[in-house]
């Protein structure tokens, strides 16, 4: 992997892990139980690498 894959990958989990951290928060604060906060979370970090690794294999196509 060059250099800038690498950050790419990097950025990619940095912005799954901000989104989970963001949603995970925002469903316990709406009433959720805090292992619910966390399933919600852990399923919004993999959708997003989901998307993003669906988005670089359409590309290397």
């Amino acid at each position: 992997m060059t250099m800038v894959q690498v950050l790419t990958l990097l950025l990619a989990v940095s912005v799954a892990l901000n989104l989970g951290c963001a949603s995970g928060i925002i469903a316990i604060y709406a009433g959720s139980s805090i292992a619910q906060g966390v399933l919600v979370g852990g399923s919004t970090v993999g959708g997003a690498m989901t998307l993003f690794l669906a988005g670089v294999g359409v590309y290397r196509r």
